[in-house]
């Protein structure tokens, strides 16, 4: 199956994700377990490559992560993205 990409990236959320992760302390490894809880199956390798904008989120994976990391989803998605004129 192919996927669309943005400016070559198949998320724009997976540079915030890993911050945010990281911010709070949470492991790759940790956020899945935390997800597996919810019934979401995430590996920790899947996590990696969202970071790494090398996946797509689907829309139930992104409300697991914003449930275990306790943010809204305005959280992840990129400021200031660039927009043509």
């Amino acid at each position: 199956m192919k996927f669309n990409k943005f400016e070559n990236s198949y998320n724009i959320i997976g540079n915030k994700l890993k911050l945010v992760r990281e911010n709070q302390n949470i492991s790759q490894e940790k956020l899945s377990n935390q997800l597996a809880l919810l019934g979401i199956t995430l590996y920790q390798s899947d996590i990696f490559k969202i970071e790494h904008n090398q996946r797509t989120v689907r829309d139930f994976e992104l409300w697991g992560i914003y449930s275990v990391l306790k943010i809204k989803a305005e959280d992840l998605f990129e400021p200031d993205i660039k927009k043509s004129n």
